[in-house]
């Protein structure tokens, strides 16, 4: 039921520096539930690589993934200062200001701005 959808964090990034991301819309096949989540880390080196880790996992846990764009992501902690901005060439920018409603829910005392700047 919901609760290995509420198993699955929706964010997972890296607590500092400057690294690719994704959101990803998880869904049960055949409709139903559904939900984004926002995965980031400076270990991918293409926004692909976290996609391919992360797929198998949510399969395990009978979902379909899709990625809806990416994007990069700059976490300063000390400051409480999260920026989404950039895009990737493989599945295109991501709605960052989804991602930053996702990123609010989580890291609720920060500042979360984004733009379409590519740097």
């Amino acid at each position: 039921g919901g609760s290995a959808m509420a198993a699955v964090p929706n964010v997972e990034i890296d607590p500092e520096g400057t690294f690719k991301y994704i959101l990803v819309r998880l869904q049960r096949p055949g409709g139903g539930e559904q939900r984004d989540i926002v995965r980031g880390t400076k270990a991918a080196e293409f926004h692909n690589h976290i996609f391919e880790k992360l797929n198998p996992e949510m399969e395990k846990l009978g979902y379909e993934c899709k990625c809806l764009g990416g994007g990069k992501i700059e976490h300063n902690s000390k400051d409480k200062k999260i920026r989404v901005f950039g895009l990737s060439t493989g599945y295109g920018k991501a709605d960052h200001s989804v991602t930053v409603d996702i990123l609010r829910k989580e890291y609720t005392d920060y500042e979360i701005t984004w733009s379409d700047d590519k740097k």
